[in-house]
């Protein structure tokens, strides 16, 4: 199965090259992120600080 792209074809490649080349990146992004997150609401955790997500009603001052 072969594909004639026509005159344009290295500007065809080059836009989805680029375009997959910056979804890497994102998702690459979104993964550090994640663990940079993760590492801090444990360090959070260990420290004493509890989130307020994780009380009761009946907890309440």
């Amino acid at each position: 199965m072969t594909m004639s792209l026509g005159p344009y074809a290295s500007f065809i490649v080059t836009s989805y090259a680029a375009a997959a080349l910056v979804v890497a990146i994102l998702i690459g992004w979104i993964v550090l992120d994640y663990r940079s997150q993760t590492r801090r609401l444990h360090d959070l955790d260990r420290s004493g600080i509890t989130r307020r997500s994780g009380r009761s009603a009946m907890d309440r001052p």
